[in-house]
């Protein structure tokens, strides 16, 4: 079962410039910086009052963030969602017709497993997250 809002994904070209805004601008607490390699990302995620933001800059041109900046631009790129089962819900998700980017959970950043259904199927590109095994 879907518990709650975990983040908002950001896509950016310039994680520092990011920073420097949101940090020592705007005054968001930085948690953490952090490269997940196989999302080919660097990610900067930031705490305001309890929400979680991910601003996430591509680490190569094979990144999906690249390709998604490229194609959009800077923006919103994804709402994760906390589940504590992401294998059962992938599985209800595809009972239900739903098509997903990640038939399996994938890992994600900070100890996660993470799956995404397609922006066909939810409006906005959607993120599943639970914690890694």
């Amino acid at each position: 079962m879907i518990k709650r809002i975990d983040h908002i994904g950001v896509a950016v070209k310039d994680l520092n410039k990011a920073i420097s805004l949101y940090r020592d601008v705007l005054g968001f607490e930085l948690l953490e910086i952090e490269e997940v390699e196989s999302q080919g990302v660097r990610v900067a995620k930031f705490d305001i009052n309890g929400v979680h933001i991910e601003f996430l800059e591509p680490t190569s041109q094979d990144s999906p963030i690249y390709k998604y900046i490229e194609k959009k631009g800077e923006g919103l790129h994804h709402i994760a969602y906390f589940t504590d089962d992401i294998d059962g819900e992938l599985d209800r998700l595809k009972e239900n017709g739903i098509q997903l980017i990640n038939q399996q959970p994938v890992e994600g950043s900070s100890n996660t497993r993470i799956a995404f259904i397609h922006p066909k199927s939810s409006i906005v590109l959607t993120e599943l997250v639970s914690k890694g095994e």
